[in-house]
């Protein structure tokens, strides 16, 4: 019997880990589905609370978020069911400018739920839906203290939620606060038709045709295949509508291949034009750098020409200073007449001549001063001979 029960409880545990597999699988799978359904439908129309694929995406996603989420337990020990928006309030909040306080103060979201599904609307319009799940997931404490083992944001399959959701970036959304779609009281249900495909094998003994021409004739002996006729149509419907879209994203494609050539064609005039202007600026950036050349090349000529003037000049000064200084040290007549201005300056003063005056005027009166005047007179360094000096003292030899 031990045996038994050990057995009951190890298949009964296995088929419980099954389950919660599948589960997992089957949320990830179908929120990818709706998620690349919703980026499609986005480029038809305008995602609001009225498009069914937006509905089902965040009937999805709630499924999502609250699975396996633990309960919260009163004050009597019952444990009470939760709702993921008090998960995503305590973990978003880290989140910086972000929508937890504008939410919280919503008039018409009272209940958890529905202020979870305004968040959800709210993320998708600011584009940071992937980055509120990104950041809660990263939080691996409070995602514990929230969920139980199992859970999709525990596992692997979260970091791929916040991959898919990264896509919603490229829609514009435009929803509603105020409408029923946060009513709180009834739960999200996820359709799962719009995801679902059957491809009949070539081994299938009888077609979908037979079988509803089979169904149809076992309702009443006198049917008729007339009687299959509505499915039929609803089929031909239904191709009707694939050929409508099929044409829709033809003549979408065709306005965005129109639109980029003619990016295209604007891009290469703008290339050609901005090659020209380069050309045009290397053009004029050498005749700049040739007509600095050439100005440098005539500005070293100048200065090299003043400086050969500039030490000719000294030069010249130089040798005209040496002239004046020979000349004034050959030249006897100017103490004398350095005498002469400074003797008529005493006797206009009134003084008297002083003896060493005297004697100055007798030196000059003597026999080797008169030779050298004459000997000055005849190298032509005097101006003429009738500028000798007379003197009473002069008496020939």
């Amino acid at each position: 019997m031990a045996s038994l029960s050990l057995g009951l409880n190890f298949s009964r545990k296995k088929s419980m880990a099954r389950n919660a597999a599948v589960e997992r699988k089957n949320l990830i799978t179908v929120c990818r589905f709706s998620v690349k359904t919703l980026i499609d439908r986005s480029c038809f129309e305008t995602i609001d609370d009225s498009c069914s694929e937006f509905t089902n995406f965040a009937a999805i996603l709630e499924q999502v978020l609250s699975h396996r989420l633990k309960g919260q337990i009163n004050w009597f020990g019952y444990e009470s069911p939760r709702s993921f928006w008090d998960f995503i309030r305590v973990v978003c909040s880290k989140v910086p400018h972000n929508c937890i306080s504008s939410i919280e103060n919503m008039e018409n979201a009272s209940s958890s739920r529905a202020k979870g599904r305004a968040w959800i609307r709210v993320a998708l319009m600011e584009k940071r839906l992937s980055e509120y799940i990104s950041t809660s997931l990263r939080d691996i404490k409070t995602t514990r203290r929230y969920y139980e083992d199992g859970a999709i944001v525990l596992g692997e399959e979260a970091n791929m939620l916040a991959g898919m959701l990264l896509g919603l970036n490229a829609i514009d959304f435009s929803f509603c606060l105020k409408g029923e779609s946060l009513d709180g009281n009834c739960p999200a249900v996820i359709d799962y038709t719009p995801y679902l495909k059957f491809t009949q094998s070539s081994e299938s003994i009888s077609s979908d045709e037979e079988e509803l021409r089979t169904l149809g004739s076992s309702g009443s002996e006198g049917s008729t295949p007339e009687n299959v006729g509505p499915p039929f149509m609803t089929d031909e419907h239904s191709w009707y509508n694939k050929c409508k879209r099929v044409e829709q994203k033809f003549r979408l494609a065709l306005e965005q291949k129109g639109y980029l050539e003619e990016l295209v064609r604007l891009r290469e005039a703008q290339l050609a034009e901005s090659v020209a202007q380069n050309k045009l600026v290397l053009q004029r950036m050498e005749e700049t750098d040739l007509n600095h050349k050439l100005e440098k090349e005539q500005l070293e000529f100048i200065i090299l020409e003043l400086q050969d003037q500039l030490h000719s000049f000294q030069s010249l000064e130089q040798l005209s200073t040496e002239i004046s200084l020979s000349s004034t040290s050959l030249d006897p007549l100017h103490p004398q007449k350095e005498g002469v201005g400074r003797h008529g300056n005493s006797k206009s003063d009134g003084k008297e001549d002083t003896p060493s005056l005297l004697g100055l005027c007798g030196s000059l009166t003597s026999m080797t001063s008169y030779k050298s005047l004459t000997s000055l007179k005849s190298s032509e360094c005097l101006a003429s001979p009738n500028t000798e000096i007379t003197s009473p003292g002069l008496t020939p030899s």
